[in-house]
């Protein structure tokens, strides 16, 4: 053979016989690892102990009786005579136009007095509105009962979760001026 031939194959040789050592330096390093590796499994906590209740509404008027039934209707049929009572006029009347945007994008950035009167200053899509008391405003026909210097305090007519229309008062805080 020719000595061209024998040089690859020498090489492969010598190639061959380094890796067979690295590789069982590397088993023997996991075998030692896998020896000092101990599991850390903490125990699982005991159940807790169920104690029974006894039922103690067996005296309680049934949830389906005809007597229960009716004075819930008498008291939905009373509220809602009163509810309809505090709607109507906001109804009938005319909206202003601040009345088309919700609360939260109407900014309180000012107050002042006209006239012995105290005027609110309001920003609403960068157009700047004199408010006062008697004035609408919000969306849920909310009317202005005060004007302070670092707040406007209103009315609103709202539905409950139970869909009954109550009062509840929402504030305008005044703005701080953003840089």
């Amino acid at each position: 053979m020719s000595m061209v031939r024998l040089v690859p194959i020498a090489a492969v040789l010598v190639l061959a016989g380094c890796g067979a050592s690295s590789q069982e330096g590397i088993q023997q390093w996991m075998a030692e690892q896998h020896a000092q590796t101990k599991p850390k499994v903490e125990p699982i906590p005991e159940p807790k102990k169920f104690t029974p209740q006894a039922y103690t509404q067996e005296a309680a008027i049934d949830p389906f009786s005809s007597q229960k039934l009716t004075q819930a209707l008498k008291r939905e049929q009373t509220q809602s005579t009163s509810s309809a009572a505090l709607l109507a006029p906001e109804l009938a009347r005319r909206k202003e136009p601040l009345e088309s945007f919700p609360l939260d994008a109407v900014m309180m950035v000012g107050s002042l007095v006209k006239k012995g009167q105290p005027v609110a200053l309001v920003k609403v899509d960068n157009l700047l509105y004199q408010v006062h008391p008697g004035n609408y405003l919000g969306q849920n026909y909310g009317r202005i009962t005060k004007v302070g210097e670092t707040e406007v305090v209103l009315r609103e007519i709202v539905q409950d979760a139970a869909g009954e229309w109550t009062e509840r008062t929402a504030t305008l805080q005044l703005q701080e001026r953003s840089k």
